[in-house]
């Protein structure tokens, strides 16, 4: 149950808002200026505070004041309640640091979606955003409800792609992003020596194709589809929209985009200094754990060049090692396709 603190003199308004938000089931504490309405932000530290300006003893001006030189109230969400509207009023609370205010009168309707709004925003700020695609879509989610990926990907129009089709290639520049309706996709970059290296896998669900655009670059990596694949086509500017509608938004995605480089660097560092085998255990790590954890008796159907590719090394090392896993029981192979039979071994292995 979320708690909330109410700073306001007027006795009605008081009552009225925390019968409102306890009747939404909120814990509320109140206070009746705002020298108390410190020392009860101080003792309970509530998820959201709820502040009046005008009031004896200590303004709402003073009260933020004082909470925002303590770090363990800096950080709360804090609406103030005016009964001036006038715009120098409102730029000096927002200045100052509160998040949103109220204009009195109000209704509960009006109140109750300010203190859900702030809530959100303030769970965002706080969560821990997965690494990678799964975080974009996480991040969607906490901003815009439950069904957010759905929407925001619905209604687009789609591009089928047969197997091995280029979806784009490295240099080209950047207009749309893709959300993956069905089938499965990867990202590579290629080097002079037209050597592939693996970079990301994709499945229904993820979006990809979207780092230029905060880069203002082209596309540093090639797209291509492993198997029949169906993608909604999301244009750039919808993209920046979403991004662009609160500083929450933007604050996560830099942590999503920092643990997407951190990932990339642990990735090549495995590439220097991991042995032969134990490339090629976490490239078959990696894909079970993307397309096929928690599905029984899942077939990795790869070829073993997009395996090669993936664990950095060359697809004669890869089929050499693939038979010594095969004899020592960690994987079976079955028409080509390969069955982990130890996932604990294998994703432990030693160099």
């Amino acid at each position: 149950m979320k708690t909330i603190l109410l700073i306001e003199d007027n006795e009605d308004i008081r009552d009225n808002m925390s019968e409102i938000l306890e009747m939404s089931n909120y814990k509320v504490h109140t206070a009746s200026d705002g020298k108390e309405g410190v020392a009860l932000a101080m003792q309970h530290k509530p998820d959201l505070i709820v502040c009046d300006i005008m009031m004896p003893v200590l303004d709402g001006y003073g009260v933020l004041h004082m909470l925002q030189k303590h770090p363990d109230t800096q950080n709360i969400p804090f609406i103030f309640l005016t009964a001036k509207s006038e715009r120098a009023e409102i730029r000096k609370g927002m200045d100052l640091g509160a998040d949103d205010y109220i204009t009195k009168p109000f209704s509960g309707t009006e109140l109750l979606n300010a203190i859900e709004t702030r809530l959100r925003k303030s769970e965002l700020l706080r969560m821990e955003i997965a690494a990678g695609m799964k975080g974009l879509g996480q991040l969607i989610e906490t901003v815009a409800g439950p069904d957010a990926l759905k929407t925001f990907a619905q209604d687009r129009s789609t591009n089928n792609f047969k197997k091995k089709q280029i979806i784009y290639s490295e240099g080209s520049k950047p207009y749309r992003m893709y959300f993956v309706e069905s089938g499965k996709v990867k990202t590579y970059k290629t080097n002079e020596d037209g050597k592939e290296f693996v970079i990301g896998l994709y499945s229904a669900g993820d979006f990809f194709g979207y780092m230029p655009f905060l880069e203002g670059a082209n596309y540093k990596d090639t797209a291509e589809a492993l198997e029949e694949t169906e993608l909604a086509v999301i244009p750039k500017e919808d993209f920046e929209q979403l991004l662009n509608n609160n500083k929450e938004v933007m604050y996560q995605f830099i942590k999503l985009l920092a643990n997407n480089v951190s990932e990339m660097e642990q990735q090549l560092l495995n590439l220097a200094y991991n042995s032969l085998r134990k490339k090629v255990a976490d490239a078959l790590i990696t894909i079970y754990k993307k397309y096929g954890e928690g599905v029984p008796n899942f077939r990795i159907d790869m070829s073993r060049e997009n395996l090669a590719n993936i664990a950095g090394t060359a697809k004669e090392s890869v089929i050499r090692t693939l038979s010594d896993f095969k004899d020592e029981k960690l994987i079976d192979i079955s028409k080509g396709d390969i069955i982990i039979l130890d996932e604990k071994k294998l994703s432990n292995m030693m160099n």
